[in-house]
């Protein structure tokens, strides 16, 4: 029975925005109490410290003293308490909204200062908001870093309605090479097949950004190549 119940719980994760508290930390409970209907113990917590925030601020001991609640709830209540509070106090916080001109700035705080090369995928939803990201790096003996499975997986996964693809040129201005075309028309092409907007190819030089629809550059690079036969094998990054 339990076991029913909590596959259903599951599934309503898809829809988690309409999860009340008790029934998200029902679920969170899952992975510390395997085999128990953790419902009960879920009002107990909210019961004892009023809130969600006031569970996360409760302490190991304070935890403890929760009735069914062991040393390893305990601790994977307070990991989850000390992963958020991290959060939070993230350097780069992800905008929750794509604005290219503020997109930009955003990725050149966080790119422009790391010594090797990157491919950052963002998946935005139907009205432009961010709602996944996922970071390839590039080996330096391996220049074609990123494989179409991947993206086609990235996308699978997330179902997004857009995608934004940013790199960085370490030590290097922002100005895109002929492969940095080649690879935004690749993009494209891999976007186009999962039904995707490919809204934007950011590239981060020592210089600033270059945003290839700013520019006005995305139908010239998709006439410019020949989209059926650049999909085949890696999506290269020179």
């Amino acid at each position: 029975m339990h076991e029913g119940h909590r596959q259903r719980m599951l599934q309503r994760l898809e829809d988690a925005e309409h999860l009340q508290d008790h029934e998200l930390l029902e679920i969170l409970l899952f992975n510390a109490i395997p085999r128990k209907n953790t419902n009960p113990l879920a009002h107990e917590l909210l019961a004892e410290f009023v809130s969600l925030d006031g569970l996360m601020r409760a302490s190991y001991e304070e935890l403890l003293n929760v009735q069914g609640i062991g040393k390893e709830t305990a601790a994977y209540l307070r990991g989850i308490a000390i992963l958020c509070e991290r959060l939070k106090k993230r350097e780069d916080p992800l905008p929750r909204l794509f604005n290219v001109r503020d997109f930009s700035g955003f990725l050149f705080e966080r790119l422009a200062p790391l010594k090797e090369e990157v491919i950052e995928l963002f998946a935005l939803d139907a009205q432009q908001h961010i709602i996944a990201e996922k970071r390839f790096t590039v080996c330096a003996t391996d220049r074609a870093a990123l494989e179409p499975e991947a993206v086609n997986q990235f996308l699978a996964v997330r179902k997004p309605a857009g995608l934004v693809v940013a790199h960085n040129h370490p030590a290097a201005p922002a100005h895109p090479s002929t492969a940095d075309d080649k690879f935004t028309a690749q993009m494209q092409v891999v976007c186009s097949m999962n039904n995707v907007r490919f809204y934007d190819h950011i590239i981060v030089g020592t210089d600033g950004t270059y945003s290839y629809f700013l520019v006005g550059r995305m139908e010239e690079i998709r006439r410019a190549f020949d989209l059926n036969a650049i999909v085949g094998g890696k999506i290269l990054r020179d």
